[in-house]
């Protein structure tokens, strides 16, 4: 196939933004999966940013794969690319191609236009002080009346970001992800170009190939993996290495507190305090950091079974 300038625009350029486009939906999910509740705004922030620009990105790009021809002027063409209006993009979409979103989804479009058009700067104008924080209270009411729930997110015990909300908001975006990818994959099969294609190892892989929206699989994985350490006795080099280290004494905390921080270190600096203030008191820095920086490296751990060894 001849690439013109076209098509590697359209062929390798798009595709590194499918990339980065699915890159950015999976910090969303990522950051929302990790907030414990909707009190704090820079929390409600990082997740409206950046499903808003994953979002912003993936329609940008079914929309040149769907509405560029090369009839008018490039130049024209891409001034009109420069908006952040989802809903304007998506109507601009469908004059070309049949997708159907639900009205949950619009108006979960329409809250991220605003807020990435004027929302996210509010806290820049003094006016702020007089009204509560926009990008939180915008996405705690789009949950509230979706889900016909009511949330604290003032209190000192606000209400909890459950798996039920995790669900929807992971719902929400897949309906809305998932459509476009399609679209975009099936006009690159029109075009016979490879713009659809994604990594395996990519955040993007997990967005639009596996379909994934939560993380409660590598939540089981994690605790499968820590099982299996814990219950299952190898006799191979990296245990014997393993040996040769003292644990450090943290404070006496239950089991299952310590088994919390390894599978979500999210808010745990208080654990990296006591970790310093330890390796500081015993003056354990240099020798122990090289010996613990090993565990789970690529290094590879040679190990001679007795049994095997030739005798002579």
């Amino acid at each position: 196939m001849n690439q013109t300038p076209e098509l590697f625009w359209k062929n390798f350029r798009l595709g590194t933004e499918l990339q980065i486009s699915g890159s950015f939906l999976y910090n969303a999910l990522y950051f929302f999966d990790k907030m414990e509740h909707f009190y704090y705004e820079d929390e409600c922030f990082e997740f409206l940013y950046n499903t808003s620009v994953g979002l912003e990105r993936l329609e940008k790009i079914a929309l040149i794969l769907s509405e560029h021809n090369g009839e008018v002027s490039q130049q024209e063409f891409e001034k009109s690319l420069i908006t952040h209006n989802h809903l304007e993009l998506l109507r601009r979409i469908k004059k070309k191609n049949e997708i159907t979103l639900g009205k949950a989804h619009n108006k979960f479009l329409q809250l991220l236009s605003e807020f990435y058009h004027s929302t996210r700067y509010d806290r820049y104008n003094m006016s702020s002080v007089y009204h509560k924080n926009q990008d939180k209270e915008v996405l705690v009411k789009f949950i509230e009346d979706e889900l016909k729930i009511t949330i604290d997110s003032d209190s000192i015990f606000p209400t909890g970001n459950d798996s039920r909300i995790k669900n929807f908001i992971g719902r929400v975006i897949s309906t809305i992800a998932t459509k476009l990818y399609d679209l975009i994959r099936s006009r690159a099969y029109e075009l016979k170009i490879f713009t659809y294609e994604i990594s395996t190892d990519s955040k993007a892989y997990k967005i639009f190939i596996e379909r994934q929206y939560t993380f409660e699989k590598e939540k089981f994985l994690k605790k499968e993996i820590l099982l299996n350490l814990l219950k299952v006795k190898r006799d191979d080099g990296f245990n014997k290495f393993i040996e040769t280290i003292d644990p450090i004494e943290f404070d006496s905390y239950d089991t299952n507190e310590y088994v919390k921080v390894l599978i979500d270190t999210h808010k745990k600096s208080q654990w990296i305090d006591e970790l310093d203030y330890i390796y500081e008191e015993n003056g354990l820095y240099k020798e122990r950091f090289s010996n613990i920086d090993i565990i789970g490296s690529d290094v590879t751990f040679e190990y001679e079974n007795e049994e095997d060894e030739d005798i002579f």
